[in-house]
């Protein structure tokens, strides 16, 4: 599998809130660099329980969506853009686009820089209580 297959399953696999799928191309190792000052925040090490897709879990933060919109390969580095969204009761909708960097070895992802827009916004909605 290439860097480009293993990224399209990723984003495939979060598009539909596949947390099997995703688990399915991260390695065991995996590490997650999120930016800002939020929940989620940190390069975190969570392996094939991957904390970044947290919100797809529906009825504790609400429905989140994620679409790739273009896919750039450079060697074991893929670069996706894309547009995500999020709701949460009694907080103001998220609905952005992003840039996502994967590190891809043996047809399995092994780090993912997370890059949004506006990351104050997000921050907010993540944080909100």
């Amino acid at each position: 599998m290439t860097a480009m297959d293993t990224v399209a399953s990723y984003g495939a696999a979060m598009a539909t809130g596949d947390l099997e799928g995703v688990r399915a191309v991260l390695a065991e190792d995996a590490v997650w660099h999120q930016p800002g000052a939020n929940v989620l925040r940190g390069p975190r090490r969570p392996g094939r329980d991957p904390c970044p897709p947290r919100p797809l879990h529906g009825a504790q933060r609400g429905p989140f969506a994620l679409a790739t919109d273009n896919v750039a390969p450079a060697g074991d580095l893929v670069v996706t853009t894309i547009r995500f969204s999020a709701q949460r009761p009694g907080v103001e909708p998220l609905d952005q686009h992003g840039a996502d960097i994967f590190n891809v070895e043996d047809g399995l992802i092994r780090k993912i820089w997370l890059i949004s827009e506006d990351q104050a916004a997000e921050d907010g909605f993540w944080n909100a209580a």
